[in-house]
């Protein structure tokens, strides 16, 4: 079986990307996406996308987001971002200027201009806040702690060992790292699960730590976002007493390559 596929990556985090409006691309294969995202045997990515078609006239495709791991995920900001970069390539989409589509965790806008994407991310409703860290949802589950000099950090230990722990069992969670560097600028640092490793730049995270930050000084709705792939903006409205809304995650999505792969 041959496999038509592209190559994205936002800010560092990097993704296959498979055309599946014509449903050939089996998508219960868990093996068939690890091998697939597997740097040293297959493609090599963060995780994998298949765009598909939406059963509403009114949404312009489906994207279906899966881990490195092979295993179904509800949402990825970067890779929103760059399978909406993608849907404008190949024509998928009606007007680039703005466009809607669906992911697990529901409808999202997208903005397309020269290669940077604005992606409107789903309502945080509440966020669980200690004297250590944040919690909250943005798509997926994340842990949000500030630290000072977070290039320091062995991220994948103490990632692992939050991610793993009895507080955020069963599913686990993702891990941040935030730096201050300014009141409206921060930088991230993001252990992810499915990966289980820190990637470039964690779309879901940097809003997840911009949301944290903000109600650690309640100063800056919008962030500029330094990562180990780039930077990215956040802004938002709301509040964690009415909670969060009109969220934006906004930054380049570029095409590596594209290529064509062999399947047993």
């Amino acid at each position: 079986m041959l496999i038509d596929f592209f190559k994205y990556q936002g800010t560092g985090n990097d993704f296959v990307i498979v055309d599946n409006r014509d449903g050939n691309f089996d998508s219960n294969n868990v093996e068939l996406v690890r091998f697939l995202c597997d740097r040293r045997m297959g493609i090599g990515a963060d995780g994998l996308m298949l765009l598909e078609n939406h059963n509403s006239a009114e949404v312009e495709f489906t994207m279906r987001y899966y881990n490195s791991d092979g295993k179904l995920a509800s949402m990825c900001g970067n890779g929103g971002r760059c399978i909406a970069a993608f849907a404008v390539r190949i024509g998928a989409v009606k007007n680039a200027a703005e466009f809607n589509f669906e992911a697990a965790d529901g409808l999202h806008i997208a903005k397309y201009e020269n290669g940077m994407v604005s992606l409107k991310m789903t309502d945080v409703a509440h966020v669980d806040a200690s004297e250590e860290h944040y919690f909250l949802n943005t798509g997926v589950p994340h842990y949000v702690a500030h630290q000072t000099n977070i290039d320091d950090i062995d991220i994948v230990k103490n990632g692992s060992e939050i991610r793993y722990s009895e507080d955020f069992k069963p599913n686990g969670t993702n891990v941040n790292y935030v730096e201050e560097l300014g009141d409206n600028r921060i930088k991230v640092r993001t252990y992810e699960r499915g990966v289980e490793g820190e990637t470039y730049s964690c779309g879901t995270g940097v809003v997840a730590s911009s949301i944290a930050t903000f109600i650690k000084n309640k100063r800056a709705k919008l962030f500029e976002v330094d990562v180990k792939g780039g930077k990215l903006q956040v802004h938002f409205d709301g509040d964690d007493k009415i909670g969060f809304s009109n969220i934006w995650l906004i930054g380049p999505a570029t095409m590596v390559f594209k290529g064509r792969i062999e399947i047993g």
